[in-house]
């Protein structure tokens, strides 16, 4: 079974209406051997904020190390966003294989008209999912309520509800009490319930679970919690639970995420043995797109997925604490949200724009405007898709105004494809890798066979809404293209991979014909000539070594382990001479590193490591050649940028949430690699369904993060991390499809120098020089920015072979 027919089984299965009770769910998890008694469970109910707490929770149990699944709905862009293992989405191939085992019994079900729910379906998978990766823990996030939600399957080791609010009164209740009393049935027998309700929702919680864990900004709370405010794109946020306390930063802003902290912060000691250092690092790194995202500054652009008065209200406080003139409104809601309320509990906008988000469930654009049209003054217009209402208050805004994207998380995420939507150029030079590409994309085997052989000009794979890919398809077909689209048919919600194929000349005319056009079409234009880089649309040049070709980066380490010059440079003296000899081969940047990341290194304290590459820095700062610091830690980055350093080279991917801040306060380049563990655990055992895309898609993230703090993307450094938790033959995969990471609009590095990837060609530790001077000129030939080595004259000579060979081919040209 390919994914694309697994997929459209599991969408098949929302024409069943939901349905309160959880005995269908345990009777589909029997046939499947029970996966959910062998699963230690944190289950959080509550009708705001489950979801940024069931990331919290997360996060801080894995800053634990432990192993944890994650399952939470909806998702932004890909069905599997929901069940993560470890912070990665369910793999393509496990998610093949549930529906291989369970596709029998849904079946038979069917056939008794008594088929599964698409979300009881994706509950079971969750569960089987995570059997099948042996978490340590699985936080699940309640669909609907707690007593009947088909998660309460669960028999649950910790559990919260968040806060309770009016929602669906037909299935849980017509009061706030009624609905308590339902969600607090998610309570564990051998602890109390973890709670941020108030007033008659937390004595309503505690008639049925006994036990309570209140969170609050009372005294008399079991845990209290103290908001500091915002500072910058993060807020202080102090949390004392008696005999614990914890000082910490969260990179969600508002009040009501602090209460949410709290509640996450009990659940997760609840579970595990945590030091304060944990749960400060978890929440500070608990990043959740679409809850309060800021991703412009001029105008200043908001997103946030709230989706009913309650959720609106907390995000109209926080949109008090930032400064702006005039507030511009998109607002995208499903049918059977409070309208009226929703635009009572906004702030008062000068103009909303009212939309319609790409779904069977989404309410009529002009609904959405009457309601707003009714509260208050704004100049209400409409617009059927949210792209297109997006680009519409944008271009309305002054640079001192707010653009905020709100009332559903369907609408934030179609608004959002704009930062994240991979564009990706493929080299595809033969019938072969044609049908290979279109089959990646999902496309039917009937499908690839038949377009194969169109394919083998200029080809781009990108993922958009059904309705644009319909346009793309009808548009490049009358230019004499090809553009093939993935078999997946949930036209109600799924975005989807296209393929198009043609030629330069007919790419440049599909640019033209998309400005302009509605459904986010027009932004799509630009995407497509950056890719190509046609039209002007190259680097732009900032003074950076790299915007002239291929940059060479020459590794100094001056630590005693590193693992193939550990202790050659570790005296300063020594250091400075190596650095000397490096730019005299004619190296563009000098990579000083003080912690070795090589499997079973020892991590070396910050203030040691500052100690061996500040005295270096210094004494190199005056040499003819740009300068970087190889650390993880903000505190080593901020010594090494004052001593003078130009660059951040961070291996494990800004999991230091000071570093993004750090590069952007020095407006300095950062380098942000896709990494699993540092330093390198050599038995992680990570599954890829495709190496390159997945670090394309784990990456885009890191880069949105940094972008949020203030770099352009020309500043942003993506190393696809060679080496770090991935197999050789995923090594060279990465290597051999280095261009496709330049549809993330980053400069691209490649770290392959003497790794042990170059054992599968029979290559040992101390015989891999030649294999690293072929991999560069690869590299090199294949657009890759900057290549670090630690043989720089020889790697500086393939660079420049290259160079020669492209430039000769202009001249021919």
């Amino acid at each position: 079974m390919e994914f694309h027919d697994a997929a459209n089984f599991l969408f098949d299965l929302r024409r069943y209406p939901p349905r309160p009770g959880t005995t269908a769910t345990r009777d589909f998890l029997a046939h499947l051997d029970d996966p959910q008694e062998s699963v230690r469970a944190v289950q959080i109910a509550g009708s705001n904020g489950k979801g940024s707490t069931a990331r919290m929770t997360e996060r801080v149990l894995r800053e634990a190390g432990l192993d944890v699944g994650l399952y939470t709905s909806p998702h932004l862009d890909d069905v599997r966003e929901r069940v993560r293992i470890n912070g990665h989405k369910l793999t393509e191939r496990a998610l093949v294989e549930f529906v291989d085992d369970a596709r029998p019994y849904v079946t038979d079900r069917a056939a008794d008209g008594d088929a599964p729910t698409f979300f009881e379906t994706l509950t079971v998978m969750a569960l089987w999912a995570f059997r099948r990766a042996d978490v340590d823990v699985a936080v699940l996030e309640v669909g609907i309520g707690g007593r009947h939600d088909a998660t309460s399957v669960v028999d649950p080791v910790a559990s919260a509800v968040t806060t309770v609010t009016l929602e669906h009164t037909d299935l849980l209740g017509d009061t706030v009490a009624e609905i308590a009393r339902d969600k607090a049935h998610v309570a564990p027998d051998d602890a109390p319930l973890v709670t941020g309700t108030t007033g008659d929702a937390r004595e309503a919680a505690r008639d049925v679970a006994g036990d309570l864990y209140t969170v609050g900004t009372d005294a008399d709370e079991d845990c209290t919690v103290a908001y500091g405010g915002r500072d910058g794109l993060e807020a202080a946020v102090s949390l004392d639970g008696g005999d614990w306390s914890v000082d910490t930063k969260l990179p969600l802003l508002g009040e009501h995420q602090a209460r949410n902290a709290g509640v996450a912060a009990a659940l997760a000691r609840q579970v595990a043995d945590l030091d304060r250092d944990d749960i400060a690092r978890g929440l500070r790194n608990a990043h959740w797109p679409g809850r309060f995202e800021v991703m412009g500054r001029d105008p200043l652009v908001v997103l946030d997925g709230a989706h009913n008065p309650g959720g609106c209200a907390a995000l109209a406080d926080t949109l008090d604490s930032f400064d702006y003139d005039d507030l511009h409104v998109v607002i995208g809601a499903m049918s059977d949200k409070d309208h009226r309320g929703i635009a009572a509990a906004l702030p008062d906008a000068e103009h909303v724009v009212a939309c319609e988000p790409d779904l069977g469930r989404a309410e009529d654009d002009d609904v959405l405007a009457r309601a707003f049209e009714a509260q208050g003054e704004a100049t209400v217009e409409t617009r059927s898709d949210v792209a297109g209402a997006f680009e519409l208050a944008r271009d309305a805004a002054g640079p001192d105004d707010c653009v905020l994207v709100t009332g559903s998380l369907y609408c934030v995420a179609e608004a959002r494809a704009g930062w994240t939507r991979p564009t990706v150029p493929k080299r595809v030079d033969s019938v072969a890798e044609a049908r290979e590409t279109l089959s990646a994309a999902h496309v039917t085997d009937a499908g690839a066979w038949r377009m194969g052989g169109k394919g083998v000009h200029r080809v781009l794979r990108t993922r958009v809404q059904p309705r644009q890919a319909q346009y793309l398809k009808e548009e490049m077909l009358s230019l004499g293209g090809e553009c093939a689209v993935s078999g997946l048919v949930d036209q109600d919600r799924e975005n989807v991979d296209a393929v198009l194929m043609g030629t330069l000349a007919q790419f440049k005319r599909l640019a033209g014909k998309l400005d302009g056009q509605p459904y986010g079409l027009s932004p799509l234009a630009d995407e497509l000539r950056a890719a190509l880089e046609i039209e002007g649309h190259g680097p732009d040049e900032l003074g950076y070594p790299w915007e002239d070709g291929t940059a060479v980066m020459g590794i100094l380490n001056v630590t005693p382990d590193s693992f193939h010059d550990g202790g050659e440079y570790e005296a300063v003296e020594a250091a400075v001479a190596r650095a000397e000899e490096m730019v005299d081969h004619g190296v563009d940047i000098v990579d000083v590193g003080g912690e070795s990341t090589r499997p079973g290194a020892e991590p070396v304290p910050a203030a040691e490591e500052i100690d061996r590459v500040v005295p270096v820095i210094e004494e190199i700062s005056d040499l003819d050649t740009t300068i970087a610091v190889d650390t993880r830690k903000a505190a080593v980055a901020r010594a090494a940028l004052d001593a003078g350093a130009d660059i951040l080279n961070d291996v494990s991917g800004l999991e230091d949430p000071e570093m993004r801040l750090v590069a952007a306060d020095h407006d300095v380049p950062v380098v942000v690699m896709h990494s699993e563990e540092t330093p390198v655990d050599p038995d992680t055992d990570r599954e890829y369904d495709d190496v390159v895309t997945d670090v394309v898609d784990e990456v885009t993230e890191r880069i949105v993060l940094a972008e949020k703090a203030g770099l352009d993307r020309e500043q942003i450094i993506v190393d696809p991390g060679i080496g770090f938790g991935k197999s050789p033959a995923e090594d060279f995969e990465l290597l051999g499809r280095i261009d496709e990471f330049r549809a993330l609009g980053c400069p691209v590095l490649v770290g392959h120098s003497h790794k042990s990837m170059f054992g599968r060609i029979d290559r040992g530790p101390d015989e891999r020089l030649a294999a690293t001077v072929a991999g560069t000129t690869l590299a090199a030939e294949r657009g890759a920015d900057i290549v670090r080595v630690h043989d720089v004259q020889e790697n500086v000579a393939a660079v420049r072979a290259v160079e020669a060979a492209d430039e000769s081919l202009d001249v021919d040209e």
